[in-house]
């Protein structure tokens, strides 16, 4: 078989070629692009083609293993870089990790500001922060529920004034509530 009769019964084969690429692709763009690579490797490997076969099942199986070959190569390219995602700042502050000296800073920073609580406020608070409920701070303190939650309440504000610092500085890495 000579060059132009093969490119010849090559080519007229091209629609059931793209009926077939379409069944892999579920995308017209695509199959184009499958039935030209699959055309492109068949005029390049003619002389592998045995006269007398089947040419339209050694197109579709040209085609079959470039699609798994291209299939193979994008699910590789995404695993091994993922492209739809981009670091930035926010996801970078959640894998980092805190440097002691500053974790020093911020506690003695939170023990003073708790140290300048006055007592009626810092019991309470110390007490809910241990764990204990209302019911339990107020029978032990001898005072109502209702002041143990307002002396908390009002501990926490004092707190967040004194540190208002971390709250800001470290933006979504909330120190302070």
């Amino acid at each position: 078989m000579n060059n132009l009769t093969f490119n010849t019964q090559v080519c007229s084969l091209r629609p059931s070629l793209s009926q077939f690429a379409l069944k892999f692709t579920q995308n017209f763009d695509d199959a184009d692009d499958l039935v030209q690579d699959t055309l492109l490797k068949a005029m390049r490997y003619e002389g592998m083609y045995k006269e007398g076969t089947n040419l339209k099942g050694w197109l579709y199986t040209i085609m079959k293993n470039t699609f798994i070959n291209n299939y193979r190569s994008s699910t590789k390219r995404n695993q091994v870089m993922d492209t739809s995602e981009d670091l930035n700042s926010a996801q970078l502050s959640k894998s980092a990790s805190n440097n002691a000296g500053e974790n020093k800073f911020i506690q003695e920073d939170i023990n003073k500001a708790m140290g300048a609580l006055q007592a009626d406020y810092y019991v309470p608070f110390i007490k809910y922060f241990q764990g204990f409920k209302y019911h339990e701070i107020a029978e032990e303190l001898d005072i109502p529920i209702g002041t143990v939650k307002t002396r908390i309440h009002v501990a926490r504000k004092i707190l967040k004034a004194n540190l208002k610092m971390y709250s800001q500085e470290f933006g979504n890495k909330r120190y302070i509530d």
